[in-house]
């Protein structure tokens, strides 16, 4: 990936050194693709590239991004295929000429070479875990950029080799569920028959006020007071229409009267919430969870539904997801922002934001 990222930016310099962007109007200082370094170095952020005379091209403002943040990892975790993955690549925007109209990679001809970097990198990493069992790992995009799951390819892939299938969606549940049912889901068209909603009680007593260092102490009216921040995922994702079980990843210093005051909330939901020890016990710490998993799914009860319509306007896909999801009243923005929404509507107004 870092390597494809990087193929499209050097051929964007080649594209200007060789003046071929008199073809595509491509103006330099609007270049917009970053290069990619799969390490968070902070001094490579924003940088000057082409320094050195003529033949080390025109300078400019660049940057590098951290590889998992690049476009490309975004791409390929939902196309379906190689060809899909070079539609997807030749639709990218690279920068824009001098009236501001966008220049896309397909215009330099660089899908191709991308996608051919990219042929391995489309088949999913099957690995196992400590007692044996299989598991895909492929595709990781930041979820508060991109949509934070692995890919639709491993997904689907495995969903013909197993009875069940359990998918991380990145990041909490407002943000990594929200882009998991309204982006990946959507446009992969998978209707997911429940979900787990992972809780610990050290969260639930810090969101209650309790500084980091106290956690292990029994503390319930901290906990009653950061209950209110799991029923508020509890409620987020009944609002796409599945079945919800509470997992509570289960910490030493949990004790019964703690546990027993998340269950007594969950249940007062309609949720149930079963307590997960496999951080201590391995999988046979799970098993209640799973099997609790297990007849949430064959209960028949989800009916699976995004937050949003695609005939939408992207601005009132935004207000969708603050007001119903975040909370917010309102969203508001300057004029500068209002238009480049309004600019955006005509040619990506149909998807999801």
């Amino acid at each position: 990936i870092g390597a494809a990222n990087n193929l499209l930016a050097a051929l964007i310099d080649n594209h200007v050194y060789w003046r071929q962007n008199d073809e595509t109007g491509l103006d330099n200082r609007r270049i917009t693709w970053r290069r990619a370094l799969d390490m968070n170095d902070r001094s490579l952020r924003q940088i000057t590239t082409s320094l050195g005379g003529v033949a080390n091209g025109a300078p400019r403002e660049a940057g590098f991004d951290i590889t998992v943040a690049s476009e490309v990892m975004a791409i390929l975790c939902p196309a379906k295929d190689l060809k899909d993955l070079e539609r997807r690549l030749g639709n990218v925007i690279i920068g824009f000429t001098r009236d501001r109209k966008p220049v896309l990679a397909r215009e330099i001809n660089a899908q191709g070479a991308m996608t051919a970097l990219l042929k391995d990198a489309m088949k999913p990493n099957l690995v196992q875990t400590l007692e044996g069992n299989p598991a895909f790992i492929h595709g990781g995009p930041f979820a508060n950029i991109a949509h934070g799951c692995n890919t639709l390819i491993a997904t689907k892939t495995a969903l013909k080799l197993a009875d069940y299938v359990v998918t991380e969606a990145g990041f909490g549940a407002d943000l990594g569920a929200e882009k998991f049912f309204d982006i990946k889901c959507r446009k992969g068209g998978l209707k997911p028959d429940a979900a787990v909603l992972v809780a610990t009680i050290r969260a639930l007593k810090m969101h209650g006020g309790v500084a980091k260092g106290d956690l292990s102490q029994e503390n319930l009216d901290a906990l009653e007071k950061g209950c209110v921040n799991m029923e508020r995922h509890i409620r987020n994702m009944k609002r796409f229409g599945v079945k919800v079980v509470v997992g509570i990843n289960r910490f030493s210093a949990d004790t019964p009267a703690e546990i027993d005051l998340v269950k007594k909330k969950c249940a007062s939901l309609g949720v149930k919430a079963v307590m997960s020890d496999h951080w201590a016990a391995g999988g046979a710490g799970a098993e209640d969870l799973a099997r609790e998993v297990i007849a949430a799914a064959e209960s028949g009860e989800s009916n699976f539904q995004t937050l949003y319509d695609d005939s939408l306007t992207l601005w009132n896909k935004v207000q969708r997801i603050a007001t119903d999801l975040y909370g917010a009243s309102e969203i508001i923005a300057d004029k500068k922002v209002r238009a480049q929404v309004r600019d955006l509507e005509a040619d990506y107004g149909h998807f999801p934001v």
